[in-house]
């Protein structure tokens, strides 16, 4: 638990009587998610990671899809939730349980299973007997909400929460909840009603993780080009490794700490080289091979550092159809015709202002396609050497890249 906290992983412990239990590993704790998406985030990685750290000394997870909490929806900040059909959230569900059983092995519950059968009254004398409107209006996310309105729907969110600590301390022997720290209110909810359906001296836990944010302050787990993602088709292996990679020095050991399974040791050598060389960038590319690694396995690491030393080299040609199209994913791409001269693609592709300057940049030994300098003026561009018949990587000067397809 101290070393937890010197990661930075431990935002607020309802007990501190969990601490020896999380040491000794006594504990079958459970962390939930709601299905209303098809993948994880790195903005949600860290409460995972926390789970795998206490399974491996030997405490007990068990991951709860929430398929019936997401056909509610946890109250957002802003507005009410789009509500989603039974077959997206069970897709859903299918994906996050495949992404989670890859992190840790965990029990795999669904709280839709003992939720969809409860009748309305028995839900209402059995558990909504026990919450007081005026403790559920003063939760974080419940007041937030007030002025732009709330549906009693989303309102009932906390209660179905509760329900799920509840029955998993009565039927799986689970003490204790985890999640980020703006879970607080929901975990705090489930222990209210453990303690007034089993009695005052049942023993059940809660445990938060701070919310990752940057050094300035701004939410984490964005990129340039939106959320990254944890399914290998939405954020490739190299792409999530670029963002680990762009980690600031100001946040690189923050990071080592709270998402490598690094030793103590280790990250307080490389916090040393942040400080003494931080032109090797040892830091970063320790915190993005450990994690690209983590999720995405040894290959998934072999194809992120392949593709960025070609990039760097600028030997293009030594990567596949398949890592061309996932290192410039999201990229631009310029259509051209089999034949075309060398200097109107560049001009095509904004890679040059005019057929003058683009002159110059092949005369100067600026260009490379697919690798390899082109100083001819005359240099036609073919289908029969582009990369898989279909690609031609233009780079000009050292980083500025341009694809062309055919």
């Amino acid at each position: 638990f101290e070393e937890l906290k010197w990661r930075g992983l431990i935002h607020s412990v309802t007990d501190e009587g969990v601490i020896d239990k999380i040491n000794n590993g006594e504990v079958t704790f459970y962390l939930g998610a709601d299905p209303t998406g098809d993948s994880l985030h790195v903005g949600h990685l860290l409460v995972y990671l926390f789970a795998k750290r206490l399974e491996s000394v030997g405490n007990k997870p068990i991951f709860l899809i929430g398929g019936a909490t997401a056909s509610i929806g946890d109250p957002k900040p802003g507005a009410e939730r789009q509500l989603l059909s039974r077959e997206t959230i069970d897709h859903n569900a299918s994906c996050l349980f495949n992404q989670v059983s890859k992190l840790f092995p965990a029990q795999m519950v669904n709280n839709y299973d003992w939720t969809h059968n409860i009748d309305i009254l028995t839900f209402l004398r059995t558990y909504g007997k026990f919450f007081n409107v005026n403790y559920m209006i003063n939760k974080e996310t419940v007041k937030a909400r007030l002025d732009s309105g709330i549906s009693y729907a989303e309102f009932s969110y906390q209660i179905l929460q509760a329900l799920d600590f509840e029955h998993l301390y009565r039927e799986k022997g689970c003490m204790l909840q985890i999640g980020g720290q703006d879970q607080w209110g929901n975990i705090t909810s489930g222990l209210e009603l453990i303690r007034k359906i089993n009695g005052a001296d049942a023993v059940a836990y809660g445990v938060t993780v701070p919310l990752v944010l940057k050094s300035d302050g701004t939410k984490f787990g964005k990129s340039e080009s939106g959320a990254v993602w944890v399914d290998p088709k939405k954020t490739s292996p190299y792409h999530f490794y670029q963002f680990w990679i762009n980690t600031p020095d100001s946040d690189v050991v923050m990071r080592l700490k709270q998402f490598t399974f690094l030793s103590v040791e280790e990250i307080m050598e490389l916090e040393e080289s942040v400080k003494t060389e931080p032109h090797l960038r040892k830091a970063q590319k320790a915190l993005a091979a450990d994690i690209t690694k983590l999720i995405h396995g040894e290959a998934g690491l072999e194809s992120a550092l392949k593709i960025t030393n070609a990039l760097f080299s600028g030997k293009v040609n030594e990567l596949t159809l398949e890592e061309i199209e996932m290192a410039f994913d999201g990229m631009p791409q310029v259509e051209i015709e089999d034949g075309t001269l060398l200097i109107d693609a560049l001009v095509n592709a904004k890679a040059a202002s005019s057929k003058r300057e683009a002159r110059e940049l092949i005369n100067n030994g600026a260009v490379l396609v697919n690798g390899e300098q082109q100083k001819s003026l005359e240099f036609v561009l073919s289908k029969d050497a582009a990369i898989g018949n279909k690609y031609i990587v233009i780079r000009r000067g050292k980083k500025n890249y341009y694809l062309l397809k055919f």
